[in-house]
């Protein structure tokens, strides 16, 4: 994914703000939503360099999850700003938000909502009432996503494909926009469950937070250590949002940028004809339809932060580790030799002819 840095006119990051209209969005893309989408994009990204200190191909991809309605989980050792990300950006928008810290005591109720009985003063007569939990929120920040048990994150599972909830026999829908923004950590770490691939599924981005490079881990030191900080502005509002996942949609994309997409997807399953001999050597099982999906959604979402009006196969390529490292699996020799899955795609990439 090309780097963005924090070069943004503050003039240019500061034209887009609550009060802003949207432009009236017509059957094509044109110029006006172009503009629109690039000073939303300038501005949040100046917002956040208030607060995040470089992690640009992070943000981006986080940005794309929230324009193309989708989700993002950040996995990376704690001290990464992955929560302070998260917290930021929704400081920038103006959206409800609701953080869940995952915890091993942590109950599905805990996280979707409960029905409680309360009695009529007057009558006496009893009912149930349904009291909404904190996935009932625009934003949901599901900290350590991984620290609860798979009965807990499955109660996530619905909210995130159907956005709604059931409970106590009725369903429940929740607000739009809705996202759900986790962080987890390595599954390594002490304490951890890994989560369920059906629900890895569901985040259109696995985004890996490494650690910062020298200047910009000193550049946290020097800023964290001074005691000045400076609050971001809420610059975007619902109706933003809605508008720029319209054009998200709207992008047009040529019949060769979607058999391409296929292409590498098809060839990580092994147990289809047209397997790649690397993946079936490597790999337990491949990507799924999901990931197809998640491949032209996110490429359109990358072409639109790079100020183009077409997707083209380098957009699909810039974004395939994100989309596909948490939707294929390793095997036993792969893991023995110390092959990644980001190491698959890359290969795969590799091999697969864009045309």
């Amino acid at each position: 994914m090309k780097a963005t840095t924090d070069e943004t006119s503050p003039a240019r990051a500061e034209t887009l703000t609550t009060t802003a209209a949207t432009p009236e969005l017509g059957r094509e893309i044109d110029a006006e939503g172009i503009e629109f989408f690039q000073n939303a994009y300038s501005g949040l990204k100046h917002q956040l360099a208030k607060v995040i200190v470089g992690q640009s191909d992070v943000i981006d991809q986080v940005l794309i999850a929230i324009f193309t309605r989708s989700h993002a989980l950040l996995m990376g050792v704690p001290g990464l700003a992955k929560t302070l990300l998260i917290s930021t950006l929704a400081k920038t928008l103006q959206l409800s938000f609701k953080r869940v810290q995952f915890t091993p005591d942590l109950m599905p109720s805990d996280i979707t909502g409960t029905e409680v009985i309360i009695s009529n003063q007057t009558t006496g007569e009893k009912q149930f009432k349904f009291l909404p939990g904190p996935i009932f929120s625009n934003i949901v920040l599901a900290d350590e996503i991984n620290r609860t048990p798979p009965k807990t994150q499955a109660a996530m599972l619905e909210a995130m494909q159907e956005r709604r909830i059931s409970a106590g026999g009725k369903t429940h829908i929740l607000p739009e926009p809705f996202f759900v923004l986790a962080t987890q950590n390595p599954l390594e770490q002490e304490g951890t469950y890994p989560l369920p691939e059906a629900q890895l599924d569901r985040f259109l981005f696995l985004i890996n937070v490494d650690y910062p490079n020298e200047e910009e881990e000193l550049a946290v030191m020097m800023r964290g250590t001074s005691g000045k900080t400076e609050e971001p502005s809420a610059i975007m509002g619902a109706e933003h949002i809605g508008y720029i996942q319209e054009i998200v949609r709207q992008m047009p994309v040529a019949e060769h940028v979607y058999k391409y997409a296929q292409r590498l997807v098809r060839c990580t399953r092994v147990t289809q004809p047209d397997v790649l001999d690397y993946c079936k050597q490597f790999l337990s099982f491949g990507a799924g339809p999901r990931a197809s999906l998640g491949l032209i959604m996110a490429a359109k979402g990358h072409a639109l932060l790079q100020g183009q009006t077409y997707v083209a196969t380098e957009n699909v390529a810039a974004i395939a580790k994100g989309v596909m490292r948490h939707r294929i699996a390793v095997n036993f020799t792969a893991q023995s030799e110390g092959i990644t899955p980001d190491a698959v795609v890359q290969k795969v990439l590799d091999s697969v002819p864009a045309r």
